[in-house]
């Protein structure tokens, strides 16, 4: 599905369920991930956040406070929109210990990986930052 022709249908449930997968591993990209969360979860949409790729590697700055990353990163944990990191992913940038020191799913039903499909059939809306 091409984004630029999804259409917004008021009523329609299944539009209003995003899921934004994080692969980009700069910190600035990130902070959009978590701003355009927070956004879409204050004006009344599903939203979950995937951290992915080499965003993995962005674990450590989340959780070290006056960081970039801290304050937004714990607005979006404390609304409950970040549904995990990727298991492969944080194994390979070292960064699994720190997200299961913050408490955070480790995703893996695709080899690995957190499975895009798997949010397709649950009726997501996938976007990749």
């Amino acid at each position: 599905m091409e984004f630029s022709k999804v259409k917004t249908i008021k009523g329609d449930d299944n539009l209003k369920k995003f899921v934004l997968f994080a692969f980009n591993g700069e910190a600035m990209c990130f902070v959009h991930v978590l701003l355009n969360g927070m956004d879409m979860i204050t004006k009344g949409y599903d939203v979950k956040i995937i951290i992915e790729g080499a965003a993995t590697k962005l674990l450590p700055e989340m959780k070290k406070e006056g960081s970039l990353l801290f304050g937004l990163y714990k607005k979006a944990h404390d609304k409950g929109i970040i549904e995990g990191v990727c298991r492969a992913c944080s194994a390979k940038m070292e960064t699994m210990e720190d997200a299961l020191a913050m408490g955070l799913t480790l995703l893996d039903d695709m080899s690995g990986h957190p499975s895009i499909s798997r949010y397709i059939e649950e009726g997501y809306i996938v976007i990749t930052f």
